[in-house]
């Protein structure tokens, strides 16, 4: 687990635990735990100071009752830390990490388990350095003082080893701070040793790591506050800069021979799920959570519609989160130990993970994620197997299996796992997870089918015929969960699963809870996951570096190219193309990567996108390369005006070896959208009916023509394009419900998009939702909005007065006036309709 969370709470008021790690303090034979953590302090006068704070430990630190402050180590100028390897010992890539801490005072040693939580210990310490910088004041650590006579309690009081707080100038039972010595002017640098890094530690902690508010013990109830466990997945190798393409072919030779030293293990995995409607818990979740089954190992326990209230759309924060947390937290099996391992949650869908405390050191790699289509997933190492929680509410309604389908493939494509090196390429749902788990309302029914004959085939147990009417189609048998309601009964909460070595045991509802319309759902499963055995993996370790150390890698890197150059034709807006090739590698291990060109800031322009954009390359080995364009409104409006075209040149370098260049070109297909108002409203032909040079011409000429008409076509009021969309949803749409809150189609956009740009003499058929959605794109997509940018700072400050705001629009240029007046207009119209539509100022 991420341990800083204990720490902090030990800490006071302006200190904070940027990173902590647990390791072992070796003097001669002897080896003690500690719990290191790098605190940082922020000065009044802007600065900041960095010091190691050790704790020792009785037992896992899950609160900070459980760790007690044994010495302080200020991050000073002539502190180092330092990777060594220990006497006698032949180094080892993926084995425990010796590293020797040295300031003026004292010279510590300790080991600190391999991994990413190791690795982002030591590059936070490497930044807080002070450097040698002379112009930059020297640390005092007065703060530090607080902590002098910190006692820890009686029964933690170990041996102290030679060099800790032995050291002359300190207090037996207090915390040592440095060397021992008890003036602080003993701690100033002496220039003494080179620290690990030169740069200052100037940067924030993001955000989304900041912890938690502290709650009390009665409700923490012995849980782990904490969204990260300590790494023990030694086949993970780092992308670590001190390590580099050897590293890498190690890494790639333990993924294809991880059979050789891992073994399948079966775990109990509990995955539940609940839509509860918007109600607080009434009743105790046992019957559901623990009742008749024994202790699993992991619970996946996921909520949808946990929260109707209008706030929680806007506000990040909801009381139901902590009222359903706690109820889950005390229905848990009575007969284990579970660690929180994550909390995620989007508006009404809440997603928890828990781990029995004995298996929490082999839980690593968390991360979580939400999406913008109604669901959240939480993605995890444990062992050696990675495993992705899904959480989903997709689109209601027997007649939106085509939404739901979409819903689904969005939430599969647009949830993206950052690594924690932030040069490999984010994961997806699907990408590189061993076991698949996904939960939720999904709401896909039994279609095609009268009530009265489904519930006969159901009491017939004929489950077969229903599942041939089931709009999902899962490839898998599944246990049938309906609800009684007067239309056919609808198959809405579901678990799905996918991977290998899982055994499903059970699938049930559970009738008794009253609490929601809808009834919690649980399944358990016996998951196998890839152990490691840790004298296997050492031996399959030590024989493929030994075999690395045999090759010859003086030879220059040479690649084949299936394709070198690329033509992309009629690229139209928000149309993704893409064009591929392959990298066939020759007979040395390589690292490739486009490469930005001289005085530019990017290896390819903005439309552009390869993907991957780097990767490593074994001998005799190839690569799949897609080009992806894709043009949006940040690219549009130039590709309109001829500043820019579908023109450019990749620079394919390899490490060690040539660059190759590859040309891209094609043509692109001017639209309406990215173009200006003004441009649009003296076209009052298609855009795609003028030649080239017009289309420029207008798209590059000045907002303010009013002046100079005679020379130009009589302009429209307003653009026949706005006129279009806005026409169809006032004959359409006025009565419509959740009109633009709910998507549209991507090939409805594109047919609007066409029908626009080509003046089609077909009516416009397409649904309400995708026309108001092209017509908030289409107006996002303005280079200059309806509200010129240069009137937002009075319109914000007149925002209260209509007289007022009435003058600023009047100041507007005339087409933009002209189609603010419009939009009110028609939007006065839904507002009119509001009993029907639902629609309000609000939302509008």
């Amino acid at each position: 687990m991420d341990q800083s969370v204990v720490i902090q709470e030990t800490l006071a008021e302006g200190e904070y635990c940027l990173q902590a790690v647990q390791g072992m303090l070796c003097e001669g034979d002897s080896r003690q735990s500690r719990l290191l953590g790098l605190v940082r302090y922020r000065l009044e006068h802007g600065g900041q100071e960095h010091a190691l704070f050790l704790y020792t430990h009785r037992r896992m630190a899950i609160t900070g009752d459980d760790v007690s402050l044994d010495q302080i180590v200020p991050v000073s100028r002539d502190f180092t830390l330092e990777e060594v390897s220990p006497d006698g010992e032949i180094y080892i890539l993926g084995s425990d990490v010796t590293v020797q801490l040295d300031t003026a005072e004292l010279s510590l040693v300790f080991q600190l388990p391999f991994g990413s939580q190791t690795r982002m210990f030591l590059h936070e310490v490497a930044r807080a350095c002070p450097g040698l910088d002379s112009a930059t004041r020297d640390p005092e650590f007065l703060w530090l003082s607080r902590h002098r006579c910190a006692k820890p309690e009686p029964e933690l009081e170990l041996p102290t080893p030679l060099g800790c707080n032995s050291a002359p100038g300190t207090w037996p039972g207090c915390a040592t701070i440095g060397g021992g010595d008890s003036n602080f002017d003993g701690l100033r640098p002496n220039g003494k040793g080179l620290p690990m890094d030169q740069n200052s530690s100037d940067q924030d902690k993001p955000e989304s790591l900041q912890p938690r508010q502290n709650k009390s013990k009665s409700q923490i109830n012995d849980m782990v506050r904490s969204s990260t466990i300590t790494v023990s997945d030694k086949a993970h190798i780092l992308s670590m800069q001190k390590f580099g393409l050897r590293d890498t072919i190690v890494k790639s030779h333990l993924l294809q021979k991880e059979e050789d030293y891992t073994y399948i293990q079966n775990f109990r995995f509990f995955v539940g799920t609940y839509n509860v409607n918007g109600q607080s818990p009434k009743e105790c979740l046992r019957p559901w959570l623990s009742e008749g089954i024994e202790a699993p190992d992991i619970y996946c326990v996921g909520f949808q519609e946990l929260d109707l209230s209008k706030e929680a759309f806007f506000f990040h924060d909801t009381p139901k989160e902590e009222e359903w947390f706690k109820a889950v937290s005390e229905g848990l099996h009575p007969d284990a130990k579970y660690a929180k391992v994550k909390l995620i949650r989007l508006v009404g869908i809440m997603l928890l993970l828990y781990v029995k405390q004995e298996h929490a050191a082999y839980i690593s790699e968390v991360e979580a994620e939400t999406g913008n289509k109604g669901g959240v997933a939480i993605r995890f190492q444990f062992h050696n197997t990675s495993i992705c929680v899904v959480n989903s509410h997709l689109a209601a309604h027997t007649e939106e299996n085509a939404r739901r389908n979409q819903d689904y493939k969005d939430i599969c494509s647009r949830m993206q796992f950052y690594q924690l090196d932030p040069s490999l390429p984010p994961l997806t749902i699907t990408s590189t997870s061993d076991v698949i788990l996904w939960l939720g309302d999904l709401n896909y029914r039994i279609e095609n089918m009268d009530v009265e004959k489904v519930k006969k085939l159901i009491e017939e147990k004929d489950f077969q015929t229903l599942y041939e009417y089931d709009q999902v189609q899962m490839a898998t048998w599944w246990t049938l969960h309906f609800s009684e309601k007067c239309r056919a009964p609808a198959w809405c909460d579901r678990i799905l699963w996918k991977g290998k070595n899982i055994t499903q045991l059970s699938y049930q509802s559970h009738m008794a809870l009253k609490t929601s319309d809808h009834k919690p759902v649980h399944s358990l499963f016996d998951i196998g996951v890839r152990v490691i055995n840790d004298e296997l993996y050492r031996k399959t370790l030590e024989k493929i570096v030994r075999s690395l150390d045999k090759m010859e890698n003086a030879n220059i890197p040479s690649v084949s190219l299936s394709k070198r150059e690329f033509c992309f034709q009629n690229v139209k807006y928000m149309q993704l193309q893409v064009e591929s090739f392959t990298i066939h590698n020759g007979q040395v291990p390589c690292h490739f990567e486009f490469i930005n060109k001289p005085d530019e800031e990017s290896y390819c322009k903005q439309w552009l996108n390869a993907n991957p954009s780097r990767g490593f390359l074994l001998p005799d080995s190839h690569i799949e390369i897609e080009l992806e364009l894709f043009v949006n409104k940040s690219t549009a409006t130039k590709l309109n005006s001829g500043e820019d075209k579908i023109e450019d040149i990749l620079v394919l370098h390899l490490d060690r070896g040539k660059d190759y260049f590859l040309p891209v070109s094609g043509n692109y297909l001017p639209s309406c959208f990215g173009s200006p108002i003004h441009t649009l409203c003296y076209m009052r032909e298609p855009i795609l009916d003028l030649p080239l040079e017009t289309i420029s011409k207008l798209t590059l000429m000045p907002i303010q023509t009013e002046g100079n008409r005679s020379q130009l076509e009589r302009p429209l009021e307003i653009p026949k394009e706005l006129w279009i969309m806005v026409d169809y949803l006032y004959r359409n749409a006025v009565q419509q419900e959740d009109l633009f809150q709910q998507p549209g189609l991507r090939s409805e956009f594109e047919h609007i998009r066409d029908y626009l740009d080509t003046g089609m003499t077909d009516n416009l058929s397409a649904s309400n939702h995708s026309v108001a959605e092209a017509l908030l794109l289409f107006l996002e997509s303005l280079p200059e909005p309806v509200i010129c940018y240069s009137a937002y700072h009075n319109c914000l400050e007149c925002s209260g007065n209509y007289t007022a705001s009435k003058q600023v629009i009047s100041t507007l240029p005339t087409f933009h006036n002209n189609v603010f007046k419009y939009l009110m207009a028609f939007l006065q119209e839904l507002l009119k309709n509001s009993a029907k539509n639902h629609l309000d100022e609000n939302i509008l």
